[in-house]
């Protein structure tokens, strides 16, 4: 069974998110802000990251800039699930590592096909 870490400062999405994912048979971890994430990915690294940008503590792009320095911190998929659609932050998300892009609010049905294009499913 393949793992994702959810994070994001919303209890709601997180939520929502958890349904969706345990539904594609992953297992899940959730994280309120990167700085969070960040420790538990330290402890074990997902498959993959269902990531917000606007956060407390630490930002979602703070979060992956770190994320993809630790050791194997090059493996998840990172999708970038946020509200953040200028064309300048979606640019800046891809260069921090981030291999997938959503805008908010999704369905089922877009995770199912960005994690499928990734491979996870």
């Amino acid at each position: 069974m393949k793992s994702c870490l959810i994070v994001d400062d919303s209890r709601v999405i997180r939520k929502v998110a958890r349904r969706i994912l345990e539904d594609l048979n992953f297992s899940i971890e959730e994280a309120g802000d990167g700085l969070e994430a960040l420790k538990q990915c330290r402890k074990e690294m997902p498959d993959a990251i269902l990531l917000d940008w606007q956060m407390p503590v630490m930002s979602g792009v703070d979060f992956l800039k770190a994320l993809r320095q630790e050791s194997g911190g090059e493996r998840p998929v990172v999708v970038f699930c946020t509200t953040e659609n200028d064309v300048s932050r979606i640019s800046e998300a891809i260069k921090a590592g981030a291999d997938e892009y959503i805008m908010r609010p999704f369905d089922g049905e877009i995770l199912q096909s960005k994690f499928a294009e990734a491979g996870l499913i």
